[in-house]
């Protein structure tokens, strides 16, 4: 039986999950467009969409809703960035309120296809437009499909990613109260991921980057050990980096991941946070186990084959620091900055490039100094992010 205090605890980071939560009508759509001037947008980002998602029949402006479909559905999200936009940030309406282009992140049309063979056709062409690199992003619990949308525009357009972003929105129904629902979505959606990759490598894309956040690293982990087990690990030699931010996966299970996996050719990218309070509750609710993305022996890590960042002394955006790779400023860019080589034109591996140099020409971080513990299965390197 769990003690008082881990009983408070629980009640507690539950009461600061809700009251940080997401929009509860998970609305993506206006019902009525709202135009803005070519000048109050910064740019439109044309998202692809992979979803095991039902389609959203009840409220067609959510799109698709938190019911699991056992077939991949496929689109594609045409986004507006506002102009008054600043980096880390995402900015939506409130609630049901429609958004408005010049202010918020907007939807400006969404696209069907009809199947997977018309999907591959419209992002083959997108693809060999935009560079030939893809970068999937797998989000995590508790996120509606427009949650998802938003921060892959966000993630894409902060980074300057140079190739096409691409959204895999597994079944979240989008609720704190639907962790454990969430739980077996992500474990249905596995091999829905895994088909996805495949897709991908068939295009002409030369990388194809994942960036997965919390309970989308578990899915994540278990299609690339899937692909192991086909022996087809780096898709046919175009994956490219893999960056695991705040993973919600217990610590041995993720060693066994990586055991199946093996080493991989480029160490993949772990960012995790001791101070992460999401991943405190979700620790209570799995039986006080740890999770690989508040994990305390980054070393430990290291030794399957990963690069371990330690975010504990960056500031976050929320309550939570579930979310640090993303709404900080200048992590958010130090990502972009990686990314914008691709990883097999990369010159060196990261354990033997100079990390003490990366973000220098970012500019300053908001907020005072913090620094980034970088553990490789060689040595423990230091980023200062710079401050005001």
């Amino acid at each position: 039986m769990a003690s008082i205090p881990r009983i408070l605890a629980f009640v507690a980071v539950a009461l600061m999950v809700a009251s940080c939560g997401t929009s509860p009508s998970h609305d993506l759509l206006n019902k009525v467009a709202i135009d803005a001037p070519a000048s109050a947008i910064a740019a439109t980002h044309e998202i692809f969409v992979a979803t095991t998602r039902q389609r959203a029949d009840k409220d067609p402006r959510q799109v698709f809703d938190g019911d699991r479909s056992l077939d991949t559905a496929f689109a594609r999200v045409d986004m507006t960035v506002p102009a008054i936009h600043k980096v880390g940030n995402i900015e939506r309406a409130k609630g049901r309120a429609p958004s408005d282009p010049a202010k918020d992140f907007s939807a400006r049309r969404v696209t069907f296809y009809r199947d997977a063979g018309v999907f591959e056709k419209a992002i083959s062409a997108n693809i060999s437009k935009r560079g030939d690199r893809v970068l999937v992003f797998v989000h995590g619990f508790n996120n509606g499909f427009d949650d998802g949308v938003y921060r892959v525009t966000q993630i894409a357009h902060d980074t300057k990613y140079p190739g096409t972003p691409v959204l895999f929105s597994w079944a979240s129904a989008g609720k704190i109260t639907g962790y454990v629902y969430d739980k077996e979505s992500a474990n249905a959606a596995r091999d829905d991921l895994e088909a996805t990759l495949k897709m991908l490598a068939h295009t002409k894309a030369r990388s194809i980057d994942i960036i997965a956040h919390s309970m989308g690293t578990w899915v994540t982990m278990e299609a690339l050990r899937q692909l192991a087990i086909e022996n087809n690990r780096d898709l046919n030699g175009k994956l490219g980096y893999v960056i695991l931010a705040s993973p919600d996966i217990d610590v041995d299970v993720f060693k066994k991941q990586m055991i199946r996996y093996g080493k991989p050719d480029r160490p993949f990218t772990v960012l995790l946070s001791g101070d992460d309070r999401a991943l405190q509750l979700s620790s209570i609710i799995s039986g006080s186990k740890p999770r690989v993305g508040d994990y305390g022996d980054a070393a430990d890590l290291a030794k399957y084959g990963v690069v371990v960042a330690d975010l504990t002394a960056a500031k976050g955006s929320d309550r939570l620091n579930h979310a640090k790779f993303a709404d900080n400023p200048f992590l958010v860019q130090l990502i972009g900055e990686r990314l914008a080589v691709p990883a097999g034109l990369a010159s060196a591996p990261i354990d033997a490039e100079p990390i003490d140099t990366l973000g220098k020409g970012i500019g300053q971080t908001v907020g005072s100094a913090a620094e980034i513990v970088i553990t490789t299965p060689f040595k423990v390197l230091r980023v200062v992010t710079g401050g005001e």
